[in-house]
């Protein structure tokens, strides 16, 4: 194994208790994959096949409205995340988003097949398998309330505190659709995150 799988199976077995024979026999699952700034993860309307592991890079899924065009950022991955459409990889039915390399990245993936025949014959990837969807449920409902009971300033130090550099990472663009904001609101929100914390 290389550096980068090395890296890979030690951010699964800090997931989930996995031993040496769970790990071992799972590696033939798992398949490394570089994955060009610009190109997709999953394609909105098709169904998530696939789980990755960040190993490098930044993705962003988001929805496109089909009738104006319009992309809304849901969610943003980085390194040692998860990244997939969860609801489509356990339901099988089509993704509603898009995922999306922000830069040149690299991830460790296995498929839905491979990756419930572990669930079926290793008890330890049973356990990933109620992890991964405790993992996504938090994820979603979190992204709920913070709509909810949070300005969009709170958000962005959320996002800061999730993704710290982010801001150097991807246009800013992108986060202002995530927070649901302007650029010029953004601009704001920054200035006074940054001068509350050089206070």
């Amino acid at each position: 194994m290389n550096d980068r799988n090395d890296i890979a199976f030690k951010h699964l077995r800090n997931f989930a208790p996995l031993n040496d024979k769970d790990i071992s026999d799972s590696q033939p699952f798992w398949k490394a994959r570089k994955i060009n700034k610009g190109d997709f993860f999953n394609m909105q309307s098709m169904v998530c096949n696939d789980l990755g592991l960040i190993v490098k890079g930044i993705f962003r899924i988001y929805y496109r409205d089909p009738e104006t065009k319009e992309d809304k950022n849901i969610f943003f991955f980085s390194e040692n995340q998860f990244v997939v459409s969860f609801r489509s990889f356990v339901s099988r039915n089509p993704c509603w988003y898009f995922i999306e390399a922000m830069e040149d990245s690299e991830i460790f993936f296995i498929s839905y097949k491979d990756l419930n025949s572990l669930y079926e014959t290793h008890p330890n990837w049973a356990i990933f398998g109620r992890l991964l969807a405790e993992l996504f449920f938090v994820i979603a409902q979190t992204r709920t309330e913070e709509f909810i009971f949070f300005s969009h300033e709170q958000r962005y130090t959320r996002l800061l505190g999730e993704h710290p550099d982010i801001i150097e990472r991807i246009p800013a663009y992108h986060i202002a659709s995530y927070l649901g904001i302007t650029n010029p609101s953004l601009s704001r929100i920054r200035k006074r995150v940054e001068s509350k914390m050089a206070e």
